[in-house]
Formats: structure tokens, sequence, C-alpha cells
């Protein structure tokens, strides 16, 4: 069914604008009036741009929040008892992102001609993921899709508030460094080299080394700036070009479980997604095996995603989860005994949710003590070095004085 873009005036007088599926304008048009819109203006999205047909919206990604406030919605309005078609219809029109509101509007035209659910959702890889899709099939199979799309939305929350404490957690850090190096960039650029011109006019007055060596950096971060900064641009080009590599992945995320501060929250974090996503589709009646396939690329992590291959291996060929675990060497103790506990209990789903959110507290608790430890070690080394510069200028203008004396 076509999907039209319109602009109208509602009873009250106020602009809308929005998505509509119908089977034709006239029908599109008539839907509006009956909600109450008179039509400015409305067109075909096929029949738009054509750089919009080479290009479609379902390319871009969508947000976490936008995704979980749908699924959420969603989950509403099936738990209600409507109609899937219905509801989705609803969303479609609810939903504020324009690439989400289209790529569900044409799931709803798929799911209406008969398309399973889930079916309808690999169209859009960019925006609906593995477990998203997984979950959903599940539900559609079981008749829970009203729980299952449920259990998402919290999924997908907890994945987005997790996000938002690490981006806060580093913001105040680059925020200080940034500050930092425009200060001293603006002492040895601007400020140091009008002193020099100070300290010439004096020819019997001897500067003190750590001046000479002031001097001497000044001048070259004033002559050469470009260099410096282009070495700077061409370090970062570079090892993103390394790290986007494959060879290079692998081994930047073994570095990063090892660094002296962010290892261990690294592998906080990563442990946190492997369990409460595991949980999720356990719970969800996704198979052990396809459950560690779809968790083994959400840790984001080379290291951890061997052992997990390893896991799988051993758990195909009738083993428990837990001993492969242990083996690898790579997830903590506690985990290992949380997961031990809940196979033998049967009740592994609650197990790593307990896991899960034990996790995200360490995490919270880690960002906010590194956050509150950046920032005075920041202030520290700037103040230093912003008191060893005048150190070095005062020293030689105090002798000038006494000289001058």
């Amino acid at each position: 069914m076509p999907i039209f873009e319109y602009k109208g005036l509602t009873r009250d007088g106020r602009n809308t604008k929005g998505t509509i599926d119908a089977e034709n304008q006239r029908a599109a048009r008539a839907k509006l009036k009956k909600d109450n819109i008179f039509v400015v203006d409305i067109k075909d999205k096929k029949k738009l741009d054509p750089k919009k047909k080479q290009g479609p919206r379902s390319t871009k990604k969508v947000g976490v929040k936008d995704l979980a406030l749908m699924t959420r919605q969603l989950a509403t309005l099936i738990k209600a008892n409507i109609p899937l078609v219905d509801a989705l219809l609803a969303v479609s029109e609810q939903v504020e992102n324009p690439t989400l509101a289209e790529a569900v509007a044409d799931c709803k035209n798929m799911v209406n001609e008969g398309s399973p659910f889930f079916k309808a959702l690999q169209k859009y890889p960019n925006i609906f993921t593995n477990i998203y899709i997984s979950m959903v099939e599940a539900g559609e199979m079981s008749g829970s899709l009203d729980t299952l799309l449920l259990r998402l939305a919290e999924f997908l929350e907890a994945q987005a508030e997790l996000r938002a404490k690490v981006s806060s957690a580093m913001t105040y850090p680059v925020i200080m460094l940034v500050v930092t190096g425009g200060l001293l960039s603006f002492l040895f650029i601007f400020l140091i080299p009008k002193m020099v011109t100070v300290f010439e006019s004096a020819p019997q007055l001897v500067l003190p080394w750590y001046t000479v060596g002031l001097i001497a950096m000044s001048q070259f971060m004033v002559n050469y700036w470009y260099i410096i900064f282009g070495s700077l641009f061409l370090a970062i080009v570079l090892f993103r070009n390394w790290k986007s590599t494959p060879a290079g992945k692998d081994q930047w995320d073994a570095i990063s479980l090892r660094l002296p501060l962010m290892g261990p929250t690294v592998r906080m974090v990563a442990v946190s997604r492997f369990t409460r996503t595991l949980g999720t589709l356990l719970s969800g009646g996704v198979p052990m095996l396809t459950a560690l396939d779809i968790v083994r690329n959400v840790v984001d992590n080379h290291v951890l995603a061997v052992a997990i291959d390893e896991a799988r291996s051993n758990i195909s060929e009738g083993e428990t989860i837990s001993g492969p675990l242990k083996k690898s060497g790579q997830f903590p103790p506690i985990v290992i005994h949380m997961v031990n506990i809940g196979e033998k209990t049967g009740d592994l789903e609650n197990m790593l949710m307990q896991v899960s959110d034990a996790y995200d507290f360490q995490v919270k608790n880690k960002l906010e003590a590194l956050t509150s430890l950046m920032g005075p070690v920041v202030i520290v080394i700037m103040g230093f070095a912003i008191a060893a510069i005048v150190f070095a200028v005062m020293i030689p203008m105090f002798e000038m004085t006494n000289l001058a004396g």
C-alpha cells in the first residue's frame, strides 16, 4: 500500500505533518479529513526526489531511546488485544522519528499482506538488530508477543541508560583536557613570545636553562604549529584506520581489557551486555545456541567473543555453559558462580539478569569514581604546567629588576 507524506491544518488552526498509508491520494485525503485535518499538501513518497529512492531512510540508524519507546507503545497496544496491523498503524503515526515511522508503516503493510512480523523487520537490519528480530520471532511463535516486546523495551532502555552513563562520565574529563590544551597552547603561542622580546631588551641577562627550554618549545610551536596539529590529526586517522581493520580491532580489544584504569570498566560493560542480552533471549524462548550466536556480537569485544564461541562449541557437545566460560579465564568468578547456580536450579535467566543488574551498578560506581578522580587530576596537571611556566618567566623578570636597580 502506498505511503503519503502530508502537510495540513488541524481544526484549531495548528500546522501538522506526517505520513499516512492509503490505496491512493484520494483515499489518503479522506482519511485525513475524517481525522479533522485539512490537507494543504500531500505527495506519494515513491514519487519524491529520485535521490531518496536510491538512498532510502531504511539505511539510516535509529536511536535506542526512540526504538525502546516505539516497542513499549506497541507492546501496550497488543496487550490491550488490538490486532497487530492496527497496532502498527497507530504506532507509525505516533512515532516522531521519521525513519522509524517509515519502517514501521512499511512493516505494517507487509504484515497486512500476510508476512510474519519478524520477516518484515528483517528488511531493516540497520534499525532492528538480530536480538530484536529473534525476540519478535519467539513471541510470534509462542503467542506471547506483547510480553516479549515489553521485555525488549526494558532491555533497550537499560542499554540506553548504560550508554548514557558512559558518555556522561567521559564528557567532563574530555572537556577539561580540551580546555587545558587550549590554555597551554595560548600561553606558548601568544604570551611567551611577547616575554621573549622583553628578555631580549636586556642583553646582559643570563636566562636559566628551564626558561631557555620553555622559549625553545614556544618558538617551535609558533613556527611549526601546522606540523604539530598535522601529526596529531594523522595519528588519529591512522589509529582509526588500524582499529577499523579486523586484526587491529582484535588487538585493540585485547589491549582495552588490560588498560590500567579503564580495563576493568570495559570488561564490566561487556559482561553486563553479555548477561543481560543472554538472559533476555533465553527468557523469550530463544534456544541457547542461537542466543549465544547473537550475544557474541553484542559484547563488541573479540577476546570475549572467542570465549563465547568456545562455550557454544562445548555446549553443543553436551557440556554446561559455566564450565567453558570458566576455562576461558575472561569472565569474573561471580559470573561463573551465578551461572552455575542458575543451571542447577533451572533459573538461569533470572540469575543472568541479577548479574547484569549488579554489574550495571558497579559500572555506575566505577564511572562516578573515575569521573571524580579525573577532574582533580586534570586540574593538578594544569596547575603544575601553569606554575612551571610562571616560574620560568618570573625568575628572569626578577633578575631583570635587580639588574635595572
